[in-house]
């Protein structure tokens, strides 16, 4: 990093800044003296005793020290000095979710004890109306982890055939048998636990039988079909790991069912052309902030986004509603998991049946109404049956809601807009970094098992805090190497702030910001937030970095979302992402994780 750095002010005018260098904080420089000797040297011992009594590693030897001493490249081959020790906490053997850890969730449990890596109309490249549809977008989420692939099933135009596309839209179709070789192809590069493909079916029964060859010759022996009865209870991720499992309807669903319009998502409106839009519908420079469980939005002082009007049409069941009047066995025997809603309203639909388990889907909107009354009757119905939820109709521009309100409620698959980003699709990201990003993360006790007295959890109880999360945000660095130096502000250096807190339960969520610091590519904020936890099973920590701006919109600097269960004690160096998900070959922040 040079010394000095030009800004342009005008044509004929220049200011010029002083670059400072990474310097190691205070508290840090203070921790080096108390687990250093006289010489300033950081001994393996020493190193020890700190990784031990402040990085909560209490099972750390002095041989794992010696082998951290040895990985730097610095002049004392007997300890660290400060700027090797400073140099050992902002690298990326020091991260706050441990890498080696791996899958260490129990695997062999029913399907419906985890929450599922899930996508919504997968094929899709952009928005809900207009955009194309590819198996880019399959390949990709299959790629980050993704575990519920979604497809919308249409006859061709010549009625000969099979394509996806999200119907009675202007979506332009791609083959079924070119998705389905994709999905074959990449369904087990991210994990080798099963891959299940929902079917959103709106065929005839001779374009059924015709999936039903086409996917068995496609899968062969990787697909799972336990015959056309429906299942007495899921089977395990463990027993069906690089396994395809097909979701969809029975077809006699169809028949049963009404004939409505698919989806309110076919009003376009008039002189809006969707495919000029942006995909995740962020019109903010940050995105809007992820809608909040209590109403509003999760804010703090700048935070006045208006949120998107959540009193619209309720979403219609999804599936085709036409009449079919045969059923293809050879279709009907590949449904692993039957889907299906009964008779009756909500209260039929949350009946727990001992004999079968079933799949049972609901948008964000009914979801939400029927959290309102029957929260515990939703929570005890996923203890054994799968929930899943997608985005509400309107979301026409790809856009997502609050996956908490799933999660709280028990609910295994719900479904996200891949192909988009924002604050919500970060969230989902962050839980699913959890056991080692296999795509299955085990529901939390309560949401599997009664109480001591058979009670069922109460999602809208309040609660106890079991612990409260202390974040101290020390400083970041990265930027300079990541980015044109004119990119935040054209006449000076960039003026960062953080702002970092919890997504959970509603009495758990929260954001807070630091101060910003003024023409620094390397801040230094520390700053430290305490945050209260009731529900910390369910909690996920939110960092951003922005880029303060007095006359227009704040600039994105970066974000990061780790599940708090899985977060390590200590300082440590937290890398921060795109927009998009993507990480930063450079941009990380020192951070300290304490809980008490």
């Amino acid at each position: 990093m040079s010394s000095k750095q030009t800004y342009s002010v005008c044509f004929c005018c220049r200011r010029r800044f002083k670059l400072a260098a990474a310097e190691a904080p205070p508290e840090i420089k203070s921790l080096f003296g108390k687990y250093s000797d006289d010489n300033e040297l950081m001994t393996a011992s020493h190193l020890q005793k700190f990784m031990v009594e402040v990085q909560c590693q209490q099972n750390a030897t002095e041989e794992e020290a010696q082998a951290i001493i040895d990985s730097l490249k610095h002049f004392h081959r007997k300890g660290l000095n400060l700027d090797a020790f400073f140099k050992y906490l902002f690298s990326d053997s020091n991260l706050p979710l441990l890498p080696s850890l791996g899958v260490h969730h129990d695997m062999n449990l029913p399907l419906s004890h985890y929450f599922i890596y899930t996508g919504h109309n997968s094929y899709l490249t952009g928005n809900q109306l207009s955009s194309d549809c590819s198996d880019i977008p399959i390949i990709k989420a299959l790629e980050r982890g993704v575990r519920v692939i979604e497809l919308d099933i249409w006859p061709n135009a010549s009625k000969d055939n099979i394509d996806v596309l999200h119907g009675r839209t202007l979506t332009t179709p791609v083959e079924l048998i070119r998705c389905l070789n994709s999905i074959k192809e990449h369904a087990f590069v991210a994990s080798e636990y099963p891959v299940v493909i929902t079917l959103e079916d709106h065929l005839t029964p001779d374009l059924q039988a015709k999936v039903a060859k086409m996917v068995a010759q496609t899968f062969g022996e990787i697909l799972f079909s336990p015959g056309s009865e429906a299942l007495k209870e899921f089977p395990s991720p463990e027993s069906l790991k690089r396994r395809i499992i097909i979701s969809t309807k029975p077809p006699k669903e169809y028949l049963e069912a009404k004939d409505k319009v698919d989806d309110p998502q076919q009003e376009k409106a008039s002189g809006d052309n969707p495919k000029h839009r942006k995909v995740s519908g962020d019109d903010e420079a940050w995105g809007k902030e992820v809608p909040s469980l209590k109403g509003g939005t999760i804010a703090d002082y700048k935070d006045n986004e208006d949120e998107e009007n959540f009193d619209g049409e309720e979403d219609l069941d999804e599936g085709d509603k036409s009449s079919h009047h045969n059923e293809a066995s050879e279709y009907r025997r590949l449904i692993a998991i039957h889907a299906g809603k009964p008779k009756g309203g909500i209260t039929e639909c949350l009946k727990v049946d001992p004999e079968k388990v079933t799949r049972l889907s609901l948008s964000e909107q009914q979801l939400e109404k029927a959290a309102m009354t029957y929260g515990k009757e939703i929570v005890r119905f996923t203890q054994r049956n799968i929930l899943r939820v997608y985005p509400k109709g309107t979301r026409i521009d790809s856009s997502n809601y609050n996956p908490l309100i799933g999660w709280m409620h028990g609910a295994q698959m719900v479904a996200f807009n891949m192909q988009g980003y924002g604050r919500s699709l970060w969230l989902m990201y962050g839980m699913f970094k959890a056991n080692g990003g296999c795509g299955y993360v085990k529901k939390p006790d309560f949401l599997l098992k009664n109480g001591p007295n058979g009670e069922i959890f109460d999602p809208k109880a309040k609660l106890p805090v079991k612990t409260t999360l202390k974040v101290t945000v020390y400083m970041g660095e990265g930027w300079y190497y990541d980015f044109e130096h004119t990119h935040f502000d054209q006449y000076s250096p960039p003026d960062f702030y953080t702002r970092v807190g919890i997504a959970g339960v509603p009495d758990d969520t929260v954001m807070r910001r630091t101060k910003a610091i003024e023409d620094n590519w390397v801040p230094s904020w520390n700053e430290t937030f305490e945050f209260p936890l009731t529900v910390p099973e369910l909690a996920l920590l939110r960092i951003e970095v922005h880029e303060y701006d007095m006359s227009e919109k704040d600039d994105f600097g970066g974000q990061s979302c780790l599940p708090v269960w899985e977060l390590r004690s200590g300082i440590r160096a937290v890398p921060l992402y795109s927009r998009k998900g993507d990480k930063y070959n450079t941009v990380k922040l020192l951070m300290r994780f304490e809980f008490y």
